[in-house]
């Protein structure tokens, strides 16, 4: 269903973000995002002599994690075709230091770590939540082979329920701990939670 009717307005900025993912021939994910950014009305910053035309990118930026299947980053590329300054291209070889982050928990505190403020680019890092939500959505089939290939080993009695929940575990309405969805999906914790003593 879509949104309901707006009031009469005119269009003054477009943010087109484009988010790809990729199984590579050597068995590496590669998460591809491109922002563009353009206004509807000639614009410039601050410099009257630089002023953009209606439609031309302000922004045009593109961003490439490499990815294994633990979600663990190989290796980062960025790329500003289009920036409103001359020095913004200069963050782009910066973000080669996310190679060894981890997409999971603390992702987007370690970015800001070693691509924050002035060592990045804003654009750029807001990409990179992004990019990791396609990254989990383009490895969620080999993700979940794998889960399942673990669950019916703990489901023949071949090896133990994992100790740790699953990291999804309590993310969104769906996997709420006590869901049908999370039950079904990963009934070992039914069965643990139908043996742990009551008070």
């Amino acid at each position: 269903m879509p949104l309901s009717a707006p009031a009469g307005r005119k269009l003054l900025h477009l943010r087109d973000i484009e988010l790809r993912g990729y199984e590579r021939d050597d068995g590496l994910f590669d998460i591809e995002a491109h922002l563009t950014d353009r206004k509807t009305s000639p614009h410039n910053d601050e410099d009257p002599n630089a002023t953009v035309p209606a439609g031309r990118p302000i922004h045009g930026m593109w961003l490439r994690l490499v990815v294994d299947v633990d979600m663990l980053v190989h290796a980062c590329e960025a790329s500003s075709d289009f920036t409103p300054y001359d020095i913004c291209p200069g963050a782009a070889p910066n973000f080669s230091r996310l190679a060894g982050l981890k997409i999971g928990p603390g992702f987007n505190r370690q970015v800001a770590e070693r691509v924050g403020g002035t060592h990045g680019c804003t654009h750029l890092r807001e990409l990179l939540g992004q990019m990791a939500t396609v990254a989990f959505q383009t490895l969620y089939p080999v993700r979940r082979a794998r889960e399942k290939a673990m669950l019916a080993k703990v489901a023949s009695g071949e090896v133990a329920a994992p100790a740790a929940m699953p990291s999804l575990l309590g993310t969104c309405i769906a996997y709420a701990p006590d869901s049908p969805v999370s039950l079904a999906r990963w009934p070992h914790l039914a069965a643990a939670a139908q043996t742990e003593p009551t008070e």
